[in-house]
């Protein structure tokens, strides 16, 4: 198993968000985490990733707990969070933005290597390797902050909301590179409010609501489900 989270709770001083979570993701999986905005998908990432501290339970990673480690030793354990809305430098070029995702690499062929695989992976990004991240569409924004992501050579993707505020098109164009992504061997965790999207192209989800989780199973098991047809599908 890649990732485990035993009975963690996690908020912000005395306001509790997450509540007696349980959650596992094996290797070569794609799982989605599922709620509406405000569930507390978020908090979930960020305390898997040390940028928010667990006041309850713990997370392990490959059996290791992750709850004694800075955010910099979560990643460099081979964890990497694409963030909601992208959080590009917009100062710095697509390249250089995309060499920050390997800060903490000192293989400088590998590094080399694998920004061809991204340049590769996201034409889009090969095109405009010397053009400011500021000024990139949306969907490019995004297809960078993925690349700068995949350049600290992760084994467990966290993606915080994939199609948020992009065309359906370029969605589309996202989430099959996330295939690609996923036949390279990298594990990924999709949270998302579309969970039509979601479900659709995971294996297994979770529910989340006022920041617990109600509901877990297949995709397809979750497609079908009653409360999961009413309350995310409008059927």
């Amino acid at each position: 198993m890649l990732l485990r989270i035993e009975g963690l709770e996690a908020g912000y001083g005395e306001i509790q968000v997450l509540w007696d979570i349980h959650l596992k993701i094996d290797r070569g999986e794609t799982v989605s985490l599922l709620g509406s905005n405000g569930a507390g998908k978020s908090t979930l990432i960020w305390t898997i990733t040390g940028l928010l501290k667990p006041q309850r339970g713990e997370i392990y990673f490959e059996d290791i707990a992750l709850s004694p480690l800075s955010t910099d030793r979560i990643v460099k354990k081979g964890i990497c969070q694409i963030p909601e809305g992208r959080r590009l430098f917009a100062g710095l070029s697509v390249r250089e933005n995309l060499m920050m995702g390997a800060f903490s690499r000192g293989d400088k062929e590998e590094t080399n290597r694998d920004l061809d695989w991204i340049f590769d992976l996201f034409p889009a990004l090969a095109e405009r390797k010397s053009q400011l991240g500021g000024t990139l569409s949306g969907g490019e924004q995004q297809m960078c902050a993925i690349g700068r992501g995949l350049m600290s050579r992760p084994q467990l993707l966290l993606i915080d909301e994939l199609s948020l505020g992009l065309a359906p098109v370029i969605v589309d164009e996202l989430v099959k590179t996330l295939e690609v992504i996923k036949k390279r061997g990298t594990t990924i965790f999709l949270v998302e409010q579309d969970v039509h999207l979601a479900l659709e192209h995971t294996q297994r989800g979770y529910v989340l609501e006022t920041g617990r989780i109600v509901l877990s199973g297949s995709s397809r098991e979750l497609l079908n489900n009653p409360h999961v047809k009413a309350a995310y599908l409008g059927m």
